[in-house]
């Protein structure tokens, strides 16, 4: 016999109604707070003319378009989305490959495999500013190590963060190697989950480690490989305190991307331009929920086929 408890003169459907009400008051309060609220002052900030005094004052006038507008027509807005677009994709490639070849390598079990495999969680542990801290006086031009290793094998300098050729290349490495140690994570959790004996039965029937990696191992991490890489690339497209750091976006904006633009056009000068600024905020807003559809629109189609 079954019992349901609810309050007198409360029908027992009513009463688990307003349970689950009662549950999700705190997320919906958060996410309106946290979420949508400043979502929504974004968007409004983009289409008006704000000043440090109207944006006090809460007075500025309706502009429509007309930052985005001044956005896309200024000159710094092509090289800053190459840049995104560079920085975000070579960083998720090398982020997933190296996490992947490191998650199969510590699936074989080996012994102080657990003891390795915890160092390589040290650069997602540490905070950004100590990882960028780091890897600033590691590229710098004069007194860095790594300028120091290529003087000792005969190698010339490299102006790794002044020159414009090379500043865009010093952040992207800097960010793979914080980034790696998640794509490790996840997707050594994804190889726990495939069963021993398919392995077992490739081995017997001849499959060399390459042709098990291919057939087997790559197909069934498919699904943790999607979230791996959307995450990432919703991770990537926001990178600000990596760059800003170690270049602050230059020299010349040689490294400056959406996300440190962005908040140069906002609180970078004497003269704020808050509206422009929170346009290319929400370029990458809009960039992130595109993919984002994309990925649950494959994930459906997966599910049904």
């Amino acid at each position: 016999m079954s019992h349901s408890r609810s309050q007198p003169g409360v029908p027992p459907g009513e009463a688990r109604g307003r349970a689950a009400w009662a549950f999700l008051t705190p997320v919906t309060l958060y996410l309106a707070l946290f979420y949508a609220y400043p979502l929504y002052r974004n968007v409004d900030l983009s289409l008006r003319d704000y000043t440090v005094r109207s944006f006090v004052q809460g007075d500025a006038p309706f502009t429509g378009l007309a930052n985005y507008r001044t956005v896309f027509d200024d000159p710094t807005f092509a090289p800053a989305l190459l840049h995104t677009v560079v920085f975000t994709a070579v960083c998720l490639v090398f982020q997933y490959v190296i996490g992947l070849a490191l998650a199969v390598f510590f699936n074989q079990h080996f012994r102080l495999s657990v003891t390795l495999r915890a160092l390589f969680l040290v650069p997602w542990l540490l905070p950004l500013i100590v990882s960028a801290s780091t890897w600033s006086w590691m590229l710098n031009s004069e007194s860095g190590i790594i300028n120091a290793a290529l003087h000792a094998i005969g190698v010339d300098p490299v102006n790794w963060l002044t020159s414009p050729s090379w500043s865009l290349t010093s952040v992207i490495i800097a960010n793979i190697w914080i980034g790696v140690p998640f794509n490790l994570v996840v997707l050594y959790s994804g190889l726990q989950s495939i069963p021993a004996s398919l392995y077992e039965a490739a081995a017997i029937d001849g499959a060399n480690a390459w042709q098990r990696f291919w057939r087997i191992t790559f197909p069934l991490l498919r699904p943790v490989s999607a979230i791996t890489l959307l995450l990432g690339l919703v991770y990537t497209l926001k990178v600000f305190d990596i760059i800003w750091i170690m270049t602050k976006g230059g020299p010349a904006d040689s490294s400056s991307t959406f996300a440190t633009w962005s908040y140069q056009l906002g609180f970078g000068n004497l003269v704020p331009a808050f509206g422009p600024g929170a346009a290319v905020g929400n370029l990458l807003v809009v960039a992130a929920l595109v993919f984002g559809l994309v990925y649950l629109r494959v994930q459906r189609k997966q599910a049904l086929s």
